[in-house]
């Protein structure tokens, strides 16, 4: 795996940094469900992803969307409905605000709808990167071992390159994000913000 990568060819992936995971007023915090490690991640990643847009680098973000069915009742898998019973009709629908980017990280170049832990399932993600040039991407989000891990995996097995934001990752414990990250070191590169900062250069 290339220690640097082709700048040229590479977009900053940013998993699920939407309202309705992180803001104060989006479905998770009305369910009580937060983390301070990931409150934080917008204003980390902010420096990362200015720096990305003043030199050409694509910003791509996945957009976690529970898709309305019959009667626009939510579309929520069996084991999502069991570990967050709060989520409702409206929560993470197309096209609304709990879906989109939060602000911080704003304008998104690219983005792309999910409905599973992998940016790559049943989505256009691999579509657009090829149409695009895209060779590598530079991965931060939530949660580390969910999203995350699921989407950089499944990069690795279709030749991509990828490099991990070890600080602009984060999953609701310490100590699960440092497992996940442990774990991913076989196929992903793993960096700091700053560090990728530095490898962008001047």
């Amino acid at each position: 795996m290339a220690e640097t990568p082709d700048w040229s060819k590479t977009a900053i992936l940013l998993v699920d940094l939407q309202n309705d995971f992180i803001h104060p007023d989006g479905a998770y915090a009305r369910g009580g469900q937060g983390a301070a490690q990931i409150a934080a991640l917008p204003a980390r990643l902010q420096p990362l992803v200015a720096k990305a847009r003043a030199k050409g680098v694509p910003i791509l973000a996945t957009l976690f969307t529970l898709v309305p069915g019959r009667g626009g009742e939510p579309l929520i898998s069996p084991h999502l409905k069991a570990l967050r019973p709060f989520l409702k009709r409206g929560d993470f629908a197309p096209g609304s605000w709990g879906q989109a980017v939060v602000d911080e990280l704003q304008p998104i170049e690219m983005s792309v709808e999910k409905i599973a832990y992998s940016a790559f399932y049943m989505t256009r993600l691999e579509w657009l990167l090829r149409k695009t040039g895209i060779e590598h991407l530079v991965v931060g989000g939530i949660v580390t071992n969910g999203g995350v891990a699921s989407s950089v995996r499944d990069a690795h097995v279709r030749d991509l390159g990828v490099t991990v934001l070890d600080d602009g990752s984060a999953a609701f414990s310490p100590a699960t994000h440092a497992e996940a990250i442990a774990g991913l070191k076989p196929v992903a590169r793993i960096r700091t913000i700053l560090e990728v900062m530095a490898e962008m250069g001047a």
